[in-house]
C-alpha cells in the first residue's frame, strides 16, 4: 500500500476501533459493513458528499437542498431539516454514479499509466493472466496521443525540422 494509504488507516484505527473480527470499516453497530447494504448506505451517500453524485447545500438553519439530474437531465430539488436525509435522498434519487468496482479499473489503469510493469500490476490485481488486466482492467488514459508522441520525439530517425 502507498504510504498515505497507510497513514490515513492508521488515523482511522485511531479513531475507530476495529471491528469483532478485525474490520477496519464498520457499520454504525460496530458491526462488519453488509455487502447488500454499503452500496445504498455508504458508497452513494459518499458519492453525494463528494459531489460526484448530485449535490446537497446548506440553506440556513436545519434547512438543506438536494438537488441531482434525471436521467434526462432535468434536473430536481427538494429541502430538509438534516444534511444526512438530504444526501440520503440524493443517494437514493440520482441515477448512475461511479460504481466501487470502478476503483479497480481506476487503480489498474493508473498503474499501467505511471510504467509499473503489466505483471507486476497483474499480481497486484489478483488476476490469473495479463490479459485479463489488458483488456477488462485498464482504459486510455488522459494525455495518451502526446506519451505516444513523445516517445519517439527524440529518436534519430524522426525527422529534423530544423
Amino acid at each position: 500500500m502507498p504510504d498515505f494509504a497507510v497513514e490515513l488507516l492508521t488515523a482511522h484505527r485511531d479513531v475507530f476501533p476495529a471491528g469483532p473480527r478485525g474490520e477496519v470499516f464498520t457499520n454504525s453497530s460496530a458491526g462488519p459493513l453488509r455487502r447488500t447494504l454499503f452500496r445504498a448506505r455508504v458508497w452513494r451517500p459518499s458519492l453525494v458528499r463528494a459531489g460526484l453524485l448530485g449535490n446537497v447545500s446548506r440553506l440556513g438553519h436545519f434547512k438543506w437542498r438536494a438537488a441531482w439530474l434525471d436521467p434526462e437531465g432535468v434536473e430536481w430539488t427538494a429541502e430538509f431539516t438534516t444534511e444526512r436525509e438530504a444526501v440520503a435522498h440524493v443517494a437514493k434519487m440520482a441515477p448512475g454514479g461511479l460504481r466501487f468496482h470502478d476503483l479497480r479499473h481506476s487503480y489498474a489503469t493508473e498503474l499501467v499509466s505511471r510504467g509499473v510493469p503489466v505483471n507486476d500490476v497483474q499480481a497486484v490485481m489478483g488476476h490469473e493472466k495479463p490479459s485479463t488486466t489488458l483488456n477488462l482492467y485498464t482504459h486510455r488514459s488522459d494525455g495518451r496521443d502526446q506519451r505516444i508522441r513523445e516517445a519517439f520525439a527524440d529518436d534519430p530517425l524522426t525527422p529534423n525540422d530544423n
